[in-house]
C-alpha cells in the first residue's frame, strides 16, 4: 500500500506561499506558509499533519491491541503534541507527546497499560523515523 501527497511551494521562505494536496481529496490545496509554521497564521503546516497522523494511527492502534487484550473502548481520544526546536543541526523535531483518554467501562488497568505501551511503540507513525528514505530530485530550468 502507498499514500501520497503532494506539495507546491513557491516563493522565498518567508514571503512565500505553498499548498498541501492528498489523493484522496482530503487536503486539496490546502494553505501553508511560513506564518502557518512559525507565527500563527490561517493554514496548516507540516508537524500539524505528523501530530494528526501520530494521533489517528496510535487511537486505531490501541483498538487493535485492546481487542487483542478482550476489551473494546466506547471511546478513544488522543492528542498528539509535536515539538519543533531549533537545534545545532537546524529545525528538528525533538518529541512527540501523546495525550491519551480511553473509556473502556470495567476495563482492567494493568491490561489497559500493557495495551497502550504495545499501541505506542506498534504504531507505524511512531516508527516512523526508522524509515527508509528515497527521492526522486528533478530540476526545471
Amino acid at each position: 500500500m502507498k499514500r501520497k501527497a503532494q506539495a507546491v511551494w513557491q516563493g522565498g521562505l518567508k514571503d512565500g506561499k505553498g499548498t498541501l494536496s492528498t489523493d484522496s481529496g482530503v487536503l486539496s490545496d490546502t494553505q501553508y506558509s511560513f506564518s502557518t509554521r512559525f507565527e500563527s497564521g490561517k493554514g496548516t503546516n507540516p508537524e500539524e499533519l505528523i501530530a494528526a497522523a501520530h494521533a489517528g494511527c496510535f487511537s486505531m492502534a490501541l483498538s487493535g491491541q485492546l481487542g487483542n487484550a478482550g476489551m473494546t473502548a466506547e471511546r478513544i481520544d488522543t492528542t498528539a503534541s509535536v515539538t519543533l526546536d531549533k537545534t545545532d543541526a537546524g529545525f528538528s523535531i525533538t518529541a512527540i507527546h501523546l495525550d491519551v483518554t480511553v473509556k473502556i467501562p470495567g476495563a482492567d488497568q494493568a491490561a489497559f497499560e500493557e495495551a497502550a505501551q504495545k499501541a505506542k511503540q506498534g504504531c507505524p507513525v511512531s516508527r516512523v523515523l526508522n524509515a527508509q528514505i528515497t527521492m526522486d530530485a528533478k530540476l526545471e530550468a
